[in-house]
């Protein structure tokens, strides 16, 4: 007796199933939490859109680019700070001081606007240095000490402008380039905030640094037992968001003209934290990344901008915030798996 054999339609499953392999690898390479944030994005745009004819034009997109540059450095940084376990909510007094102190160098040093920078981010890295001692050396939780910070920078911003906006600093080609110029079609403040987070992705992803960081946030108990210098990391990284908080400030000077000690930087904070939240950090540390951040970013720029050209009420803008903010920590505790407050396991 002789065996033969038939093809089957079976025999074609596997292609079918690489393709969907192929696929579904190509999805979590960009993260189910990106394409709910590219989803929501487009959703956005095409709303508003529809709503306003000027809305998606050249002239807004970069408006709306612009506008979004400040929050993104801060939300970019935000992202490693929360990765490593930490959180910051006091930089946007942070932005305050900086543009405060960048434009009263500046006059001070006869239009020196490298001796106003400079100051700027001395004062940031100074003011990030103190938060990262407080919380690592006082041992005060994150939350407490930097919403210390938040009202305390605040209070010295005023105190060193006497609450009023100082200096003049568009008559200086440097803070002019920064604040209007471009390179290549875009805005210089855009391509900082992209030079910046193309940065610190690739310390995050590629190097010892990030790793570390990642372990940090996810276990400190396994990262200390692995030889990783938990407070040198914590202060480095409060330090870090000291520094991108100054030139926050300095592009804040730049684009308005004068030192704000607290107009364009208040809510600074809410912003940072809701769009690396938006992103994919675990507000518990140990998870996120910079590209997630920065579709928040995106995000929350084109609906602020929407609202603002519908001539809605601005107070809705901080609902908007807010509400987003709380959904993006319920999807992380859903995510989790954590238990809802006072039910069993």
């Amino acid at each position: 007796m002789t065996l033969t054999s038939t093809p089957s339609p079976a025999v074609k499953e596997p292609a079918a199933h690489g393709r969907k392999t192929g696929r579904a690898e190509f999805l979590v390479g960009i993260g189910g939490q990106n394409i709910s944030l590219i989803g929501a994005l487009v959703l956005v745009l095409a709303l508003f859109g529809i709503l306003n004819d000027n809305y998606l034009s050249l002239s807004n997109m970069q408006v709306i680019a612009e506008a979004a540059t400040i929050t993104g450095l801060l939300a970019v940084v935000q992202t490693v700070v929360i990765i490593c376990g930490g959180l910051d909510i006091s930089v946007g007094s942070q932005v305050g001081v900086a543009s405060v102190v960048s434009a009263m160098a500046f006059t001070s040093a006869g239009s020196n606007a490298l001796v106003g920078m400079a100051a700027s981010l001395g004062v940031g890295l100074l003011v990030g240095l103190l938060n990262g001692l407080v919380i690592v050396y006082g041992r005060v939780n994150p939350t407490i000490a930097t919403l210390a910070g938040l009202a305390a920078y605040k209070g010295l911003a005023q105190l060193l402008s006497d609450g009023r906006a100082q200096g003049y600093v568009l008559n200086n080609d440097a803070f002019i380039f920064l604040g209007r110029g471009k390179i290549a079609g875009l805005p210089v403040m855009v391509w900082l905030l992209v030079i910046v987070a193309v940065s610190v992705h690739l310390l995050l992803k590629y190097t010892d640094i990030g790793r570390n960081v990642y372990a940090i946030g996810g276990n400190d108990t396994a990262a200390r037992l692995a030889g990783i210098s938990i407070n040198k990391y914590l202060v480095a990284v409060y330090a870090l968001i000291g520094v991108a908080a100054a030139v926050a400030g300095i592009l804040l000077t730049a684009r308005t003209g004068s030192g704000q000690p607290t107009s364009g930087s208040e809510g600074l904070e809410l912003k940072a934290i809701t769009a690396a939240a938006l992103g994919g950090c675990a507000l518990k540390g140990g998870k996120g990344g910079i590209g997630g951040t920065l579709l928040a970013v995106a995000l929350l720029g084109c609906l602020e901008n929407g609202l603002t050209v519908e001539g809605i009420n601005s107070f809705w803008q901080n609902v908007a915030q807010g509400a987003l903010l709380v959904v993006a920590v319920v999807i992380q505790q859903r995510r989790s798996g954590a238990r809802a407050v006072g039910l069993p396991h």
